[in-house]
């Protein structure tokens, strides 16, 4: 694992999510800010009662600069209003806020953050968790499932039921909306994801 130096000194502890935003493009915690198009910040209702906490940007929000308008975006966004979810009334940001990719040819292909740039990129995840102050979280996959819950955490194996994050804070976890994309079961894959959401929103206070 790489030694990162981590974000820590670059987060603000004071102002809020315009100033996140406006910070996050100095970040060199980790050596993603080297190859990525641009940071990508969370969006979002800044007091939402849920957050919905993704993995990394993909292709699409690299090169534009805003997080879930990709396929995996548009997915989520059929399955929020499926499951009765304003995607206005959220926040929606990730673990990791730069592009981590490979190529091949002329295209970026996805690849998995690693352990050292997931742990590096926290404090930006936890100002975001301070400042929103949900009432839920969602976790979107098993990246974001690390970060938050530890890597003993099994998406496949608890999604759709509430968890609770290390300090006590309430949560639900279920998959990626690009694995969704990708299934080979779509239509059923689909179903599950969205009732994971509805099931997410049913714990909302």
């Amino acid at each position: 694992m790489n030694d990162f130096i981590g974000a820590a000194k670059w987060v603000p502890h004071d102002g809020g999510m315009r100033k996140v935003t406006a910070t996050l493009p100095d970040c060199r915690g980790c050596d993603l800010h080297e190859y990525a198009e641009q940071v990508v910040p969370g969006e979002g209702r800044v007091r939402a009662r849920m957050m919905l906490i993704g993995e990394q940007p993909g292709d699409v929000e690299d090169k534009e600069g805003h997080v879930f308008v990709g396929p995996a975006g548009r997915l989520l966004d059929k399955a929020l209003i499926e499951a009765g979810i304003e995607r206005s009334e959220v926040f929606l940001t990730n673990a990791v806020k730069h592009f981590r990719f490979e190529r091949q040819g002329k295209r970026r292909i996805h690849k998995t953050p690693s352990a050292g740039q997931i742990v590096a990129c926290r404090p930006w995840l936890d100002r975001e968790l301070e400042i929103v102050k949900p009432d839920l979280v969602v976790i979107l996959g098993a990246v974001a499932a690390r970060a938050l819950l530890g890597p003993g955490f099994k998406v496949t194996e608890q999604r759709g039921t509430q968890v609770q994050l290390p300090d006590g804070q309430a949560a639900v976890a279920t998959v990626h909306p690009s694995a969704v994309v990708r299934s080979q079961e779509f239509r059923g894959d689909f179903a599950h994801f969205v009732n994971d959401l509805r099931a997410a929103r049913e714990l909302l206070p």
